[in-house]
Order: C-alpha cells, then structure tokens, then sequence
C-alpha cells in the first residue's frame, strides 16, 4: 500500500513526533473523514507499505527523523509547496526565502529524484498578479531548478464558500503561457495537478502526484494498484491510503478546502497528543474499531521485458 501523509494536513510540518511513534508502533488510526465512530485501524511495516508520500508547505520538523525512517526501511518521497503568497493568504507558511533553502537543504539530503517542487494553487488579484507571479515564479526557478526534476502547478478551485473565484480559460492560458516560458529557460518540467484544461501546447503535461512509474524507480519494483477514485476525475494518481484528518492545519491558508473555521482547528490540534493512535484526540470508546488487511501492492507477474537477456551462443 501507498500511505499518504497527508492531502488532509501537514504532517510533517505540524505532527512529526505523531507520525514517527506511529511508525515505531507500526500502526496508526485513521477515522471516516464523515463519521468519527468509523475508525480503521491501520497495520504499518515496511513490508506491508510500499511508498510513503509527504505532502507539506515545511518539511523541516520531520528532517532530523529521516535517518530513522531510511533506517527502518520505508521509501518516501516529498511534495513540497512553495508558493510567492505573503502573510495576508499564509500567515503560518515559513517565508518564500526560508521555503528555498529548506527545499535545497532537503533536496541535498533525500535527491532531486524524491522531491517535487508544487506551485499551487495559482490565483490571481490586485495584489498577486499575472507579472507579480511571473516574477517570483522565476525568482524560485533560479533556485530550484536543479533541486527537483519537475514543477507542479494546479489553479483555484472553489470550495465551500469560495473567498477567490477560479480563473477564467484566458487567465489560465495567460498563467500557463508565461510560466511554461520561465520553466523551458531553466529545462524545468511543469505538469499540472488534476487540471480539466490541457495545456500540452505550452508544453504542460497532466501529470499524477502519485505516480506510478516515479514510486516504482524509487522502491525498485513494480506496483499492481489502479487509478485513485476517490479524487477527482482529472486527477491521475493512484490508489493510496490517507492517514491524516481534515480541521486539523493550522498554517491558516485562506485558500485551503482542507480546514473550516480557525475555531475549529485550533480546537482540534490542542486535542493532538504525540501518544494516540488518532492524529487528534483518542478514541473514546463509543466508536467502531475496523482493522484493515492490507498489504504490498508489488506486482509479481513477470512480463517478457523484465527477463534478464539470455545468450543465444552455443
């Protein structure tokens, strides 16, 4: 299996002695995103979990547990955001400069090849305009380009109660346009992330955060798993298993669909105890405890083009 950590929340920046005891105890409890009384519990060793993808906008407090984890025998690789918004959309994100030098720092630990450089989500106003991305977007390139083997970008969606509408076709367009211009001088690849538009004449490819072919280069062996339905239709990862829990990032991104109100979340994360098996609060005994069976999705058929070659010499 594929442990996602998280789409939900910043694990790494925000519970890294959570994450690290439930590798320790090999096991973790994960609840129904819509009913908390549902709650799988979750086996986890390294036979069992193929690949471990981290999704954060800090990965510096989990950085001095990565020896650990090698050292355990998991496989990870990072999705690491960095955008050019300031205080006003991210007030708890380290600084774009702070960003830079943790994504080097980490990309010089862990290789280029185990760190994707995310740029999203892209939206436009007043203040953070076409030229003020183009900008920085270059700015950050210089630094990163020989960091990472690929740039993601995606754009504004409207959840809930939108507070930054989604950008028309021709902002798209004109968004895709300068920034591909940007990536192609710094031999960058871009690839958007679960976008309806194709771009591929700006040379954008649609790409998969969880890829496939990347885990599969990165553990050594080939994956039997499907495409993800659990995201939506333009998304093109595949199946993984996400251990985190929504309303519970507090880095207070006004954009975010994964957060509700900041009462909410504060409320939630002061609930947080390094020791549950639950990323907020424990169990409280009225819930409905379901272990999972799972185990590795390695692909064990053996097609022509794996076989060693053989000598025809007699």
């Amino acid at each position: 299996m594929i442990i996602s950590a998280s789409r939900r929340t910043d694990i790494p920046a925000l519970y890294p002695e959570w994450f690290m005891n439930r590798l320790r105890e090999k096991t973790v409890m994960v609840p129904n995103p819509y009913n908390r009384k549902k709650i799988s519990s979750i086996r986890l060793s390294p036979d069992t979990v193929d690949c471990i993808v981290f999704w954060t906008k800090n990965p510096e407090p989990l950085m001095p547990y990565l020896k650990e984890i090698d050292k355990m025998g998991y496989r990870y690789y990072f999705q690491m955001t960095i955008t050019d918004y300031e205080d006003d959309l991210e007030p708890e994100v380290p600084c774009m400069e702070d960003s830079i030098a943790t994504f080097l720092l980490l990309s010089e630990i862990i290789g280029p090849e185990r760190i994707d450089w995310r740029f999203d989500p892209i939206l436009l106003s007043e203040k953070y305009s076409l030229s003020y991305h183009e900008e920085r977007f270059d700015t950050m390139c210089q630094w990163l380009h020989k960091a990472t083997k690929r740039c993601i970008i995606s754009f504004i969606d409207a959840y809930r109660e939108a507070r930054y509408p989604e950008l028309e076709l021709e902002e798209i367009e004109a968004v895709a346009g300068r920034l591909s211009k940007i990536a192609q001088k710094y031999k960058l690849p871009l690839y958007t992330c679960a976008e309806k538009t194709n771009l591929s004449r700006y040379g954008i490819s649609h790409g998969a955060c969880i890829d496939k072919e990347r885990i599969k280069n990165i553990i050594g062996y080939k994956l039997d798993v499907k495409k993800d339905t659990g995201q939506r239709p333009q998304c093109g990862c595949i199946q993984s298993l996400d251990i985190g829990m929504y309303d519970t990032c507090i880095n207070g991104c006004k954009y975010c669909y994964a957060t509700g109100t900041k009462d909410s979340v504060r409320k939630k994360y002061e609930q947080h105890d390094p020791l549950s098996p639950l990323l907020t609060g424990h169990p409280r005994g009225d819930e409905v405890i379901v272990e999972k069976k799972l185990s590795s999705n390695m692909d064990y058929q053996i097609s022509l083009f794996d076989l060693p070659e053989m000598s025809l010499d007699f």
